[in-house]
């Protein structure tokens, strides 16, 4: 079915349920929680493990149609995200964005889709309420004046650096390789987060507990 996507789950149902995202149809094993859903086919456990994409899937597996794109509120903090591969990483990226209070997330096309059913899993319901926007990145880059602050291993540490950001834009590169250089020219900050010893190991943080500990930061700056 085309425009539509997967979510799976009590939890995850529920809080698409209460957003601006139209149900298509529920699929449920126990019918009783969802109660007051009328467009609800109730199934058994051995056709829910086929529909499902869990091992262990949660009695129920919704379909939503997808909305028309939205525009992007330039006015706030944004996060523009690179050729990010993992779903696994999207969907705690857009968790962790909703939490430092991030109202639009940004990602290149090539970027894993964030209606992917383990971004939408991994993110707990916080794709419903976030903004997320495809495009050629490099060009939105290219024509917003607002102020671009990159991440890299060899940037200023973010805590060395006292300006407080109530707006800009706030880019993360790929797992493996970081801000591409077509990109890390465009920046105007570059900031990185330091290693507390003198070890070569880890090589790197995670990108997704890089992005919470970076926006944790500009954040209590900002207060």
């Amino acid at each position: 079915m085309n425009n539509c996507f997967i979510v799976e789950g009590k939890k995850s149902i529920t809080e698409f349920l209460e957003s601006d995202y139209d149900l298509i149809k529920l699929f449920s094993v126990d019918r009783s929680f969802f109660s007051k859903i009328e467009n609800q086919v109730n199934i058994d456990n051995s056709l829910l493990k086929r529909i499902s994409f869990l091992i262990n899937p949660d009695d129920h597996v919704a379909i939503f149609k997808l909305n028309d794109v939205k525009p992007i509120d330039n006015n706030n903090l944004i996060v523009a995200l690179e050729s990010i591969s993992d779903p696994g990483n999207l969907g705690t990226i857009i968790r962790n964005c909703e939490w430092f209070g991030v109202k639009d997330v940004i990602c290149s096309k090539d970027s894993v889709d964030c209606f992917n059913p383990k971004v939408i899993q991994s993110a707990m319901g916080s794709v419903s309420r976030i903004n997320i926007t495809y495009l050629d990145l490099c060009s939105y880059l290219k024509s917003s004046k607002t102020i671009k602050i990159g991440t890299s291993l060899n940037g200023k540490s973010i805590y060395k650096h006292h300006k407080s950001f109530d707006n800009g834009i706030l880019v993360f590169g790929n797992e493996a390789n970081g801000i591409s250089s077509d990109l890390f020219n465009l920046m105007d900050y570059n900031f990185s987060i330091p290693r507390f010893h003198n070890n070569k190991f880890p090589e790197s943080l995670n990108l997704a507990s890089s992005l919470g500990i970076i926006l944790s930061e500009i954040r209590r700056k900002s207060i």
